[in-house]
């Protein structure tokens, strides 16, 4: 079970690492009307989460093999 977790997170974190702009695109660009791309302050906020995510990806994984 955990293994299949820590493989969701682990994908989505390194998604949110790689492509912040991918993520603002099916997660956020619906609520706004202008076609605008997503500030910088974004960007660096979805990269230091994507970071978390990874890490809590690894740690499931790793605690599937632990346990």
């Amino acid at each position: 079970m955990y293994l299949v977790l820590g493989l969701a997170f682990l994908a989505a974190g390194i998604g949110m690492l790689v492509s912040p702009q991918t993520f603002y695109i099916i997660m956020e660009s619906w609520k706004n009307n202008a076609a605008q791309e997503p500030s910088d302050l974004y960007r660096l906020n979805v990269r230091i989460g994507g970071g978390f995510v990874t890490l809590v990806g690894i740690g499931a994984i790793a605690l599937q093999f632990w346990l």
